[in-house]
């Protein structure tokens, strides 16, 4: 069964991208300045799963930009083949994947762009945009049917 409520960690997402009023724009930061990605220590981060990490909050880890999207895709995990095409088109790193296995979408940092759904390869496709609205049992229940082939 997919687990449609997946989530990295409870800091995941927790700000929104844009929202702050008292930011400062990357032109306006001093040279040299540095913007720590992990809270305290960060040897051995990178032998750590994303969720085990303890990020600050400047890292876009924490951010969230699921209000700028219009669309979203819906991945269908009896449809899926784990060819990983999602994973290695994603420009936002959106798509969760462990051990070479589609586990869902990270709707935090996914912007709608619709790349993960144009590289699937299924028939019908592993991953469809819906509407941002529609709940995610709803677009699962109208999944397509698998195409047949024209003689």
């Amino acid at each position: 069964m997919q687990d449609l409520k997946l989530l990295a960690n409870d800091k995941r997402g927790k700000t929104e991208l844009g929202s702050r009023r008292d930011l400062v724009g990357w032109h306006e930061v001093t040279q040299g300045s540095i913007l720590p990605s992990f809270d305290g220590d960060a040897i051995g981060i990178a032998l750590k799963k994303a969720e085990e990490r303890v990020y600050s909050n400047f890292n876009s880890y924490t951010a969230t930009v699921a209000s700028w999207r219009v669309q979203k895709p819906v991945f269908n995990i009896d449809v899926c083949i784990d060819c990983q095409n999602c994973w290695v088109w994603c420009p936002d790193s959106s798509i969760l994947s462990r051990d070479k296995q589609m586990m869902g979408i990270d709707y935090d940092h996914c912007k709608g762009c619709q790349v993960c759904s144009e590289v699937c390869p299924t028939n019908p496709k592993s991953l469809l945009m819906f509407n941002e609205y529609v709940q995610l049992e709803d677009a699962l229940a109208s999944w397509p049917e698998k195409k047949k082939k024209e003689k």
